[in-house]
């Protein structure tokens, strides 16, 4: 009971830190609740009344459509890049080969490099291939991530002992086999750390998006938001309600996975 009591003003400090973090997430569901001309005559902290036609504008563009857009491109890129981490990290992390360390090296080295250096390379690829347009650079564009590569190197260094792939070898186990039964379990926390992590970056990506697509139906949720707008208006409050409304996946996401994130970013940041 006194060990309780004793922890009564970290209890209290963690939960005035939450509502604190808490704060432009309200702010941000309540200004989404009146007129935008509101906006601008001081700080809003009660809901106001115009929530249902601020709805109405943001359904009003087929908000649906581009939810399922972005969807997509986040669910299928986060899988794609998750699993060519996973495989890259466990063959630097477990195996020896001719020019492994250079190879590595230089794959760490592309963190250093700003991606909006790559990305007219990038646009003159897809559109020579035929993909603008399409969501499929959306997908692609992420696949081959530098950090998830170290990550899961550092993590399955760490976390896969040697002893374990060995014995799944003399158990007759081949090496995708070790891979799908063995060190996949081991590093689950890592894997919906990195899913997280992606899923984010795709959900939020912006400037893909905008140089890649000028059809309106394939819009995601970044361009979308551009669109509750009209030539002598722009409906801020609207669009902050489409911010808000678009922040659901991440909170469900974060908030179903949160301890498996502790726990993968404190195994991978040790290195044994």
């Amino acid at each position: 009971m006194s060990r309780a009591i004793g922890k009564l003003p970290v209890y209290f400090f963690v939960t005035a830190l939450s509502l604190f973090a808490l704060i432009p997430f309200y702010t941000m569901i309540i200004m989404g609740t009146y007129v935008s001309e509101d906006l601008y005559t001081g700080l809003k902290i009660w809901p106001g009344t115009y929530v249902l036609e601020n709805l109405k504008s943001v359904l009003a563009q087929n908000f649906f459509k581009f939810y399922l857009n972005s969807l997509v491109v986040a669910v299928v890129n986060t899988t794609l890049a998750v699993l060519v981490s996973a495989v890259t990290g466990f063959a630097f992390a477990k195996y020896q080969f001719k020019g492994k360390k250079t190879l590595y090296m230089f794959i760490i080295a592309t963190l250093m490099i700003p991606p909006q250096l790559g990305l007219v390379g990038f646009v003159v690829e897809m559109r020579y291939l035929g993909l603008v347009n399409t969501l499929y650079p959306l997908i692609i564009g992420g696949i081959a991530n530098a950090f998830g590569v170290f990550w899961m190197t550092q993590y399955i260094s760490s976390a896969v002992p040697n002893e374990i792939i060995e014995s799944g070898r003399m158990d007759g186990c081949s090496d995708i086999g070790i891979f799908a039964r063995i060190i996949l379990p081991v590093i689950r926390p890592a894997l919906i750390t990195l899913s997280l992590l992606f899923f984010l970056w795709s959900w939020n990506n912006y400037l893909t998006p905008l140089v890649l697509i000028n059809k309106e139906s394939l819009y995601t949720i970044p361009l979308a938001v551009s669109l509750l707008s009209s030539e002598y208006r722009t409906d801020y409050a609207a669009r902050i309600l489409a911010l808000a409304l678009s922040t659901i996946p991440i909170l469900i996401l974060f908030g179903f996975g949160s301890k498996h994130l502790i726990r993968g970013l404190v195994g991978g940041s040790i290195k044994g």
